[in-house]
C-alpha cells in the first residue's frame, strides 16, 4: 500500500474521520472486508454482507492491527465516516493508482480461464518488471479494489481480473483502473442465465477493450469468433493469440503426456520456442497463449516468455489440482466451477489422462444456466457418455439428474449414481473407488465439491470421516 495519512484517505473518499486521535496517522498496508485478514498498519472496510455485517467486526479489526475502518456509522473506533463503503473502496483504488503513474493496468476478462490466465501473466510479467495482480478469484467491484491496495511504489504491472454479471459491470470496473492492456480470453456459457444468451456476454465482456486508449493493446482470441468479432469495438492496437495460423501469437505442435500436460511450440513476432506446461489440461495452452501475448506484446523475448511458462505452476487451488494418492490413486480437483465449456474440457483431460485406467467423475450441477439449465446438463451428459467415463456420480437436484439421465440414455453400460449433496457424494465415492483410478471431481462453486475432492485426496483421514 501507498502509505497515506487518514486524512488523506478522508479526502480521497468523500468522508470524514471518527474517534480519530492523530488525523496524520498512516495506512500503510492492504485494505481488508475480512477482519481475519486485516494487516498491521491496514484499513478495514466494514461492507455489510449476505450474512454478516462488517461495522460488528470493527474493533476485532483495530485490534488485528488496523489503523481504521472504512464505515457507514461511528463504530467505536477509529474510523473513515463515509455513505457508501463500497463507492469508497472504488474512490481508494483510484487515489492508490494514481499515486503510481508508472504502473501499468492489464485487464482480462473471459467466460471461463480468467484465474489460471491471471496467474499465468502475474509468473510471466516479472521478466520485464515487479508485478502484482488480484488475489485468488476476486475479480469485482469488492475484490479489484482490494488487488490495487497492494501497489506499492517498485510495481510495474498490475494484472486485475474483471468479472460481469451483466452489461455495464466491466465499464465500472475499468472507470475504477482504466486499463493500458485489455485481454479478452473468450465467450462462453457461465452466467448465461443472468445475461440471457452468448451475444450478450460478448457485449459485456467487450466493454474491456472498449475502454483501452488509442495507445493501448488488445488481445484477442482468434479461435473464438465472438472474440475476434471485437476488434472494431477498440481504438487501441489488436494482437491475436489462439491455434489459428493467422494468430499472432500462437501454439505448433500441441501434445499432451500421459499427465494431461501439454507441450506446444509457441511461434511468435517471426520467432519460436518450446513450452512445456506444468498445469494439466489442453485448454491450459489458451490460457499460456494469451499470457505469452501480453508479455510479447509489451516487449518480452519470446524465448524468455517460453522459459517462464515452462516454470509456471498452479497457483489457485480447485483448477484442476492433481493429487495422487499413495494407492495409485489420482483426484483431480476442479470443483472451483462449472459451466458447459468447463465440463468438456475437463472430461477431455480426464480421457487425455486414463491410459486404460478407470475413470470416475464426480459432477456437480451448473448453477447460473438460467431457464436453459436442463439442457445444458443433459449436454454434459452426453459428454460424460461419449468420454469413456465409467462411473458418474451426479450431485444436486433435478439438474443433476437431468445429466445423469442423459448420461446413461447414451451408455447403458456406465455406472450412474445419484448424490444429494457434497457429503453423499463423497460416501459414494469411497464405496466405488478402486486403487488406480482417476477420479474428475467438478461442479459449481455453491455445490462445494472442492471439499469432497480435499478429503478423497486424503486417504489417511477416510475411516475418521465415515
Amino acid at each position: 500500500m501507498i502509505p497515506l495519512s487518514l486524512e488523506a484517505v478522508a479526502a480521497a473518499v468523500g468522508g470524514r474521520l471518527c474517534d480519530v486521535p492523530d488525523p496524520a496517522v498512516l495506512v500503510t498496508a492492504p485494505a481488508a472486508v475480512d477482519s481475519r485478514a486485516v494487516e498491521p498498519g491496514g484499513l478495514f472496510a466494514a461492507l455489510a454482507g449476505e450474512h454478516a455485517d462488517g461495522h460488528a467486526f470493527a474493533a476485532d479489526a483495530v485490534k488485528a492491527g488496523a489503523v481504521a475502518v472504512l464505515a457507514e456509522r461511528p463504530v467505536g473506533v477509529p474510523a473513515v465516516v463515509v455513505d457508501d463503503v463500497l463507492d469508497a473502496l472504488a474512490a481508494l483504488a483510484r487515489t492508490v493508482l494514481a499515486e503510481v503513474p508508472e504502473a501499468m493496468v492489464i485487464g482480462l476478462t473471459g467466460s471461463a480461464g480468467k484465474t489460471s490466465t491471471k496467474d499465468l501473466i502475474a509468473q510471466v510479467l516479472p521478466e520485464l518488471g515487479p508485478t502484482i495482480a488480484t488475489v485468488k478469484s476476486f475479480n469485482g467491484e469488492i475484490g479489484m479494489p482490494l488487488a490495487i491496495t497492494h501497489l506499492d511504489r517498485q510495481v510495474r504491472y498490475i494484472v486485475l481480473e474483471m468479472g460481469a454479471r451483466g452489461i455495464g459491470h466491466i465499464s465500472h470496473l475499468t472507470r475504477i483502473a482504466p486499463p493500458t492492456v485489455g485481454l479478452v480470453l473468450n465467450v462462453g456459457t457461465a452466467h448465461v442465465g443472468e445475461f440471457g444468451g452468448r451475444e450478450q456476454i460478448a457485449q459485456a465482456k467487450g466493454e474491456l477493450v472498449e475502454a483501452l486508449p488509442a495507445k493501448g493493446l488488445a488481445i484477442l482470441n482468434a479461435d473464438d469468433p465472438l472474440v475476434a468479432a471485437m476488434a472494431p469495438r477498440t481504438r487501441a492496437q489488436v494482437m491475436t493469440f489462439g491455434t489459428s495460423k493467422d494468430a499472432d501469437v500462437r501454439a505448433a505442435d500441441v501434445r499432451l503426456d500421459e499427465a494431461g500436460r501439454a507441450s506446444f511450440t509457441l511461434v511468435a513476432a517471426g520467432r519460436d520456442a518450446q513450452v512445456a506446461l506444468t498445469l494439466h489440461g489442453a485448454h491450459h495452452v489458451s490460457n499460456a497463449l494469451a499470457a505469452a501475448a501480453v508479455a510479447i506484446g509489451l516487449g518480452a523475448d519470446v524465448a524468455k516468455t517460453a522459459g517462464a511458462l515452462s516454470r509456471a505452476v498452479l497457483v489457485a487451488s480447485g483448477r484442476m489440482e492433481v493429487t495422487d494418492r499413495p494407492d495409485g490413486v489420482r483426484v483431480i480437483n476442479d470443483a472451483f466451477n462449472a459451466n458447459p465449456d468447463s465440463m468438456k474440457a475437463a472430461l477431455g483431460t480426464l480421457e487425455a489422462m486414463s491410459s486404460g485406467r478407470r475413470t470416475i467423475a464426480v459432477l456437480g450441477e451448473m448453477k447460473e444456466l438460467g431457464p436453459d439449465g436442463g439442457d445444458g446438463h443433459r449436454q454434459v451428459g452426453r459428454l460424460v457418455a461419449t468420454s469413456g467415463v465409467q462411473v458418474l456420480i451426479a450431485v444436486g437436484g433435478a439438474d443433476a439428474q437431468a445429466m445423469a439421465d442423459a448420461a446413461r440414455e447414451n451408455n447403458p453400460s456406465l455406472t450412474v449414481v445419484s448424490a444429494s449433496d457434497r457429503d453423499h457424494a463423497l460416501t459414494l465415492a469411497r464405496d466405488l473407488i478402486q486403487p488406480g483410478d482417476i477420479v474428475l471431481v467438478k461442479g459449481s462453486h455453491s455445490v462445494g465439491l472442492e471439499h469432497t475432492a480435499e478429503r478423497l485426496a486424503q486417504p489417511d483421514t477416510m475411516a475418521s470421516d465415515r
